[in-house]
C-alpha cells in the first residue's frame, strides 16, 4: 500500500509541474475554449484513473488486501466516482466565491491562474491532513459519524440561508498579514512578495491567495464529511478529492462567467448534503442494504440533474430573446 501512495503522490507532483512549468509557464489570460478543453481533459483523466482503481481493488494490487479495504473492484470504482462527483459539484459553489474574491480585489485575469494554482497546492495539503484525521476519528470513535451527519444537514441549511459574500478586509488572516507586512498598492506582476525600501512586502496578489486558501479551508470543512459519508477508505477519499481539486482551475475559467445562471445550484447542493447527512446518520441501518453505494450514486445524479435542468429552464424563460 505504501507503493501505491508514493506512486500517486509522484503523479500529483508531475501533473502540477507540467501545469505550471510547461502549459502555463508565462502569465496569460485563460480563454473559455482552453478552459473547457482542460476541464474535459481533467474529467477524462479522473475517469481513466477510476479504471485503475477498479483493477487495484479487484485484483488486490499494492497490498490492499492487508489493510481491510473493500476488495471488490466494482464497488471501489463506484465509490471513487461518487466521491468525485460530490466534490466536483460542491466545487461549483467554490467557483462562485472565488470569482467574487477576484472581482473584489481586482485581480487581473492575466494572474488569476497563478493564484488558483498555488491555492490548490495549499488546499491539497490541508485536505490530506483533514481526510486522514477524519478517517482516523471515525475508525476510533464510531459515534463521530453521527456528528458528521448532523453537521452536513446543518451545512445544507446554512447554504440556503447564508449568502457567501467574502469581504477580504474582514478576513482574520488578511488582517494578520497586514499587521506583519506592508502591502503594496499595485500588483507587481506575478509576484506575491517584493522588497520595498529594504523590507519584505506583500502584493495584492498575495492577499488574494490568502483569502482563496482560507475560503477553501471553510469549503473543505463542509465537503470532506460529505465524502466520508460515501466511504472511509483513505485512498479512495483522497484520490477522488485530489482529481476534483486538480480540475478546479479549469472549472473556474469555464464557469466563472455563467455560474450565476444556475439559480437552483444552492438548492440542489443543499439537497445533496442532506442526502449524505441522512445516509451517515443511518449508516448502521443501511449497512445491510445490498448495492447501497449504487443507490447513493443514483440519488446524487437525480438531485444534481434536477437542479441543472431547472436552472437552464429558468434561464431560458428569463432570456431577453424569449421576451415579447
Amino acid at each position: 500500500m505504501v507503493g501505491l501512495w508514493i506512486g500517486f503522490i509522484c503523479f500529483i507532483l508531475l501533473m502540477l509541474a507540467l501545469d505550471l512549468g510547461v502549459f502555463h509557464r508565462k502569465a496569460r489570460e485563460v480563454r473559455l475554449k482552453e478552459a473547457l478543453t482542460w476541464s474535459g481533459a481533467w474529467v477524462a483523466t479522473a475517469l481513466l484513473f477510476n479504471v485503475f482503481v477498479y483493477f487495484i481493488y479487484e485484483h488486490q494490487w499494492f497490498g490492499v488486501e492487508t489493510t481491510g479495504h473493500e476488495p471488490d473492484g466494482r464497488a471501489a470504482a463506484v465509490m471513487f466516482f461518487t466521491g468525485y462527483v460530490v466534490e466536483k459539484s460542491l466545487s461549483v459553489d467554490n467557483v462562485f466565491v472565488i470569482a467574487m474574491i477576484f472581482q473584489y480585489l481586482g485581480v487581473p485575469p492575466l494572474h488569476q491562474h497563478r493564484v488558483l494554482f498555488w491555492g490548490i497546492v495549499g488546499a491539497l495539503l490541508m485536505r490530506a491532513v483533514m481526510i486522514l484525521g477524519g478517517v482516523a476519528l471515525i475508525d476510533r470513535f464510531h459515534w463521530v459519524l453521527y456528528i458528521f451527519g448532523a453537521f452536513l444537514i446543518l451545512t445544507a441549511a446554512k447554504m440556503l440561508l447564508v449568502r457567501h459574500e467574502p469581504d477580504p478586509r474582514r478576513n482574520p488572516l488578511v488582517r494578520l498579514a497586514r499587521r506583519l507586512f506592508p502591502v503594496t498598492d499595485e500588483f507587481m506582476g506575478q509576484r506575491f512578495i517584493v522588497r520595498v525600501d529594504g523590507r519584505l512586502a506583500l502584493t495584492p496578489l498575495a492577499l488574494a491567495l490568502i483569502v482563496v486558501e482560507s475560503t477553501d479551508l471553510l469549503f473543505a470543512i463542509d465537503s470532506i464529511p460529505a465524502i466520508l459519508a460515501i466511504t472511509t477508505d483513505h485512498f479512495i477519499v483522497f484520490s477522488s478529492n485530489v482529481f476534483a481539486m486538480l480540475g478546479l482551475r479549469a472549472l473556474y475559467f469555464a464557469l466563472a462567467g455563467i455560474v450565476n445562471k444556475f439559480h437552483y445550484l444552492k438548492l440542489s447542493l443543499s439537497a445533496l448534503l442532506v442526502l449524505l447527512g441522512v445516509k451517515m446518520l443511518l449508516k448502521d441501518v443501511l449497512h445491510a442494504v445490498p448495492g447501497r453505494t449504487y443507490y447513493t450514486l443514483g440519488a446524487i445524479a437525480v438531485v444534481l440533474t434536477a437542479g441543472i435542468v431547472a436552472s437552464l429552464v429558468r434561464a431560458r424563460r428569463l432570456s431577453p430573446e424569449e421576451k415579447p
